[in-house]
């Protein structure tokens, strides 16, 4: 039977030789870049639970060790006699910085970093969109990561940086299992409940999220002359017959699916003396359409409006409804209405 000692020998030497921690950043973007584009999680709280990290560390994290392979001083290099359990740990070095510097500049330099990538997508046909900005962050966290290691093994062994797991761990258990007064064992339990309620209190926070306000998008665009999708220059003046061309646009934020109707009228309609009240003295339903919109979802229709009757200041109505319809849709009834004004004539003059 292989055994893992074997197992890992049958990797490429320079995957074995691949510094741990930078190994555990690209473990954490490919998990990440999984839990955003699988179907299955994407809707779970593992998203989040990723993303954050993924944005506001990984990315500074990788940088700052490209740019500082070596390990950082230690307190005792700067004279400082003799150091706590944290910073015995930190190895010396010429040139580096030492562990809180690290982990400082990791989260500044990530918060810098992911803008000016959003920015630089933002100049590109990708857009600042999910699906871009997931494998911009991710490429650029995994090619700092290859060139930190890079830079690393042209380093002596000694002057490496590295993580001291092995020594945080029995310098953690030497503190909390092994106290030298009585006062040191109360402070490791108030430090161990205190912990405990902070990791619950954010997990309680990200799997019990505070429910926010559900709505619907519910909008008409045109195309310019560069194909690009506009809320202007909307058809006005129609034909009988002729189509004037829109399109019509859904953005879900019920917090969960949804199935729309979507019902086109043409109204004549009459204003009340002195109020903005309407009756509608004539009606005629133009098109249909049915969307399913998923969670955060954008649904979109391109559509030629063909006008049966013909008048002055017509109300070309789209009524939006969750699941199907009434009988009669009004304006009164629909889930979410918008409409345009637009002057409707027999035949085409000129």
């Amino acid at each position: 039977m292989v055994d893992g000692n074997e197992l890992w020998l049958l990797l490429p030497r320079s995957v074995r030789r691949f510094p741990a921690d930078l190994a555990a950043v690209v473990a954490l973007v490919v998990a990440t870049a999984i839990a955003v584009f699988a179907p299955l999680l994407s809707e779970t709280p593992l998203r989040i639970a990723l993303g954050l990290p993924f944005v506001l560390f990984l990315p500074g994290y990788a940088f700052v060790a490209a740019l500082f392979p070596e390990a950082g001083p230690g307190p005792d290099a700067a004279g400082e006699g003799e150091s706590g359990p944290f910073e015995r740990l930190q190895p010396g070095g010429a040139g580096g910085i030492d562990g809180i510097e690290r982990l400082a500049l990791s989260f500044g330099l990530s918060i810098a970093i992911t803008p000016l990538l959003g920015l630089v997508l933002n100049f590109t046909p990708f857009g600042i969109r999910l699906t871009p900005v997931v494998l911009a962050v991710g490429g650029f966290t995994v090619v700092a990561s290859v060139v930190a290691a890079l830079r690393r093994w042209e380093l002596p062994a000694a002057e490496r940086f590295r993580v001291p797991y092995r020594d945080w761990y029995a310098a953690g258990r030497a503190e909390l299992f092994e106290p030298e007064t009585r006062t040191d064992a109360i402070l490791n339990v108030v430090l161990v409940v205190s912990l405990l309620l902070a990791v619950s209190s954010v997990g309680y926070a990200v799997l019990v999220p505070k429910g926010g306000e559900a709505f619907t998008e519910f909008y008409l665009l045109t195309e310019n002359e560069t194909g690009e999708l506009v809320a202007d220059d909307y058809p006005t003046n129609l034909t009988v017959g002729e189509g004037g061309s829109l399109v019509v646009g859904i953005g879900n934020h019920e917090g969960e699916p949804v199935e729309y109707s979507v019902v086109v009228e043409l109204q004549n309609v009459q204003f009340e003396n002195g109020s903005n009240a309407t009756t509608v003295v004539e009606e005629r339903e133009l098109r249909r359409f049915s969307a399913d919109v998923a969670a955060n979802g954008t649904w979109r229709r391109a559509h030629d409006v063909m006008p049966t009757m013909a008048g002055e200041r017509l109300r070309l109505a789209y009524l939006l409804y969750r699941g199907e319809p009434p009988a009669e849709p009004t304006v009164e009834n629909a889930y979410r209405e918008t409409h345009l004004w637009v002057n409707v004539s027999e035949t085409r003059s000129g």
